[in-house]
């Protein structure tokens, strides 16, 4: 092993106390990634797995993960939600395939073992053997239990048709897990209406799956890297604001409430090189914002669930995040754009124009992506290097501002916690 892959597999050193300045080590070690999946995805944590009207029906499936594990969300025939992982308990075979569809049990392709929708082993092809010349050749051994070999359970948590799962049976509730600050801004954006999937959007991006996490509890770069959002005030430094965090330091929620004023330099934008004063839509339903009951004030709110969900509110788009490690270096990051079952067909049609704009080929995160791999690229190369978050002070508190990366330092701060360095 050369030199430079010894050190990418070392434990990044802190050159400091707190959590203001993260080594890049901390992006760039397989050893590490595969603690942090251990630790962070796997126990201790609810992870998001999707929606309960993605399986509306009995056998309605969606195969999805938590971590790196297949799993699979199934509705039951008594109308519970289940989750198992997606591997036969006889040779751990990934038995689905199918991303979506609808089945009235599983059955493993390669020795076509058995499972209810439950996970529960129900068929074991020549268990007792096989009758051949007046004996019984081959079969399980006598004392051979099915129930001891059910598919792996998750234990599952649903909120206002939002589901969760973890490998984690001892974990705590998921309410004490959100804690009463996020469960505030959770359940104003799932208020118990039933809700109604638009579509899905798709990508893979090469960073660690903790940038993207860093990227949503950073307030003020929306302002400074994406052109829309400076340009028509949609997420501005100036706007009014709030940041606040669960007693952990974990989960985050920005909020944000858009200026009436017109898009005009301001000493926010003064010298900033996306904003462009002349830049005009030549769609301009692209801004055909319309305030809703719901949203109690603010105009957007993004909400950060470590380790593996973004909630979004911008504007009329609203879509869930699902972060999907693929290694040290790259995640699959899946979009489910939602509305509500009362929406109107005007709503609608709204709500998918803007998850276009905001979505991972629109004007804003396309943006996001790229900054990301630009990271990634010189935390692979320059591994004693490390990052700087130490605008607005070096501690961990709430704000009122978006000049700040104090949720990305609380973030580290339970990060180092829980990873022990």
């Amino acid at each position: 092993m050369s030199e430079q892959a010894m050190q990418f597999q070392r434990e990044p050193v802190w050159k400091s106390e707190g959590s203001s300045r993260i080594p890049f080590g901390a992006y760039n070690s397989d050893e590490l990634h595969r603690r942090e999946l251990q630790r962070l995805f796997y126990s201790g944590h609810w992870c998001y797995v999707g929606l309960e009207a993605e399986i509306p029906g009995p056998g309605d499936f969606k195969r999805t993960v938590v971590g790196e594990r297949s799993v699979i969300m199934v509705r039951g025939q008594d109308g519970a939600v289940n989750v198992v992982e997606n591997a036969c308990s006889h040779r751990g075979v990934r038995f689905c395939r199918k991303p979506s569809g609808t089945v009235t049990d599983f059955t493993c392709p390669y020795h076509q073992w058995n499972y209810d929708l439950e996970g529960n082993l129900r068929g074991v092809p020549f268990r007792r053997g096989v009758r051949q010349d007046g004996k019984v050749n081959g079969g399980m051994p006598a004392d051979f239990k099915p129930e001891h070999h059910n598919l792996t359970k998750l234990k599952v948590a649903i909120r206002n048709g939002v589901v969760f799962a973890s490998f984690d049976h001892e974990i705590e509730s998921l309410e004490d897990f959100l804690g009463p600050e996020i469960l505030h801004y959770f359940d104003r954006l799932f208020d118990g209406r039933k809700l109604k999937v638009l579509g899905y959007s798709r990508q893979r991006v090469p960073g660690n799956w903790k940038l993207m996490q860093e990227n949503i509890k950073d307030p003020y770069h929306p302002g400074l890297l994406h052109t829309w959002f400076v340009v028509f005030g949609l997420w501005r430094a100036d706007n009014k604001a709030q940041l606040i965090m669960d007693s952990q330091y974990r989960h985050a929620a920005m909020i944000s409430t858009r200026n009436d004023v017109a898009s005009a330099p301001n000493e926010v934008t003064s010298g900033v090189s996306s904003f462009k004063a002349s830049m005009q839509l030549n769609d301009d339903r692209f801004l055909d914002v319309v305030p809703e009951p719901w949203w109690k004030g603010p105009t957007a709110v993004m909400m950060t669930i470590f380790p593996s969900v973004i909630f979004q509110q911008q504007v009329n788009s609203v879509s869930t995040r699902h972060i999907q490690p693929d290694g040290h270096g790259a995640f699959r990051f899946v979009w489910t754009h939602f509305g509500f079952e009362d929406d109107t067909p005007d709503m609608e049609r709204r709500r998918l124009r803007q998850a276009n704009l905001f979505g991972p080929a629109g004007f804003v995160s396309a943006d996001d992506g790229e900054v990301i791999e630009f990271s990634q690229q010189t935390f692979e190369q320059k591994p004693d290097g490390q990052t700087i978050a130490e605008l607005g002070g070096r501690g961990v508190e709430n704000t009122d501002h978006m000049v700040t990366e104090t949720l990305i330092r609380g973030m580290y701060a339970y990060w180092r916690k829980k990873m022990e360095i």
